[in-house]
């Protein structure tokens, strides 16, 4: 299935720029740099639309702004007021769809992470007329909300990346650290190490809304139980939280994380980072955006209906250099 993802996002990628490049012939062949994200393509020349972007996302969060960046490049070149809402409640999340649907905005992009309480919302989108697509969370459940596409990574796939690098690396006791309560793709990824890490497993809930809560409860798991040799987190903020609680507790603990933003590279040369899996935010913002321009403009089905998978990209001290200096920029 991702072989067919991977080919089915080159050809319908092939077919955007296609359009885009005619669109630019057809007005005399200018060019629009993308500002948002230092890069240029060119621009579509197709009736202005309006997408609304809905997600989970928590306030402060950074991950968050590199799926930003990607879906304002996307709107950028394909002529789109891009219009982003987020909330980290399902209900709140639903809530904020339904503004969408009552604005009459021309294609939703979402994600799921609460799939039985987002789901209402998102039929009555396609009830209304108004093209779907899933990105992020809910790999699992898209389908059955009748969405057009899936953009992400196979967050259990991920997961068992992310167990077996670790068991490969000799930790004998992990501990994977879930930010949010009832979110599908987290316990994905921690159901997804602990399958294939084969060690002594531990998994803890913090709150991601409050970096120093959730360190003090780091920390105090980490005093209460020296054995644990190995951390994951499941995002990039939460990981520079776990380093400061593996300081404040006195611990040798060593630490991966999942997700990745500006921060991450320099931890990763100190050693205070043993490895991030990247599910590429910026790939999921612009192809969510994207596939929506082409279904709209040219009656394209980016992936065919199956996910297009984003990761998982695993970024270490081997390619660190590569990867950060677009990290630098925001696009990673």
């Amino acid at each position: 299935m991702f072989r067919h993802a991977k080919r089915a996002a080159a050809v319908a990628l092939a077919v955007s720029l296609a359009v885009a490049a005619a669109g630019c012939s057809k007005s005399g062949g200018k060019k629009s740099e993308e500002s948002t994200s230092g890069l240029s393509a060119g621009k579509a020349n197709t009736p202005r639309m309006t997408i609304a972007m809905v997600t989970h996302g928590a306030p402060g969060d950074t991950f968050w702004d590199i799926i930003r960046k990607g879906a304002e490049a996307a709107s950028a070149k394909d002529n789109v007021d891009f219009k982003y809402s987020s909330d980290p409640s399902s209900g709140n999340q639903a809530n904020l769809i339904q503004s969408a649907i009552d604005s009459k905005v021309d294609g939703i992009a979402v994600t799921l992470p609460d799939p039985p309480a987002l789901e209402p919302a998102v039929k009555k989108a396609i009830a209304a007329g108004i093209p779907v697509v899933a990105f992020n969370a809910g790999i699992g459940s898209y389908a059955s909300s009748g969405v057009l596409s899936y953009f992400g990574s196979d967050e259990s796939l991920a997961g068992q990346a992310g167990g077996k690098r670790a068991a490969d690396e000799g930790y004998k006791h992990v501990l994977c650290v879930i930010q949010f309560q009832g979110q599908v793709q987290l316990e994905a990824r921690c159901d997804g190490v602990k399958s294939t890490f084969g060690g002594t497993f531990d998994k803890i809930y913090v709150n991601g809304a409050d970096r120093p809560s959730e360190q003090s409860t780091i920390a105090a798991k980490l005093k209460q139980d020296p054995s644990i040799d190995f951390i994951v987190t499941l995002g990039a903020p939460d990981a520079l939280a776990a380093i400061n609680a593996i300081k404040d507790s006195g611990s040798k603990a060593k630490l991966g994380t999942f997700d990745f933003n500006p921060q991450i590279p320099p931890k990763i040369k100190s050693g205070e980072l043993q490895w991030a899996i990247d599910q590429q935010p910026y790939l999921q913002g612009y192809e969510s955006i994207d596939s929506l321009w082409l279904y709209k403009a040219n009656g394209n089905v980016l992936g065919g209906g199956k996910p297009t998978l984003t990761g998982p990209f695993l970024v270490d001290k081997k390619n660190i250099d590569f990867v950060g200096k677009f990290a630098a920029g925001g696009t990673r």
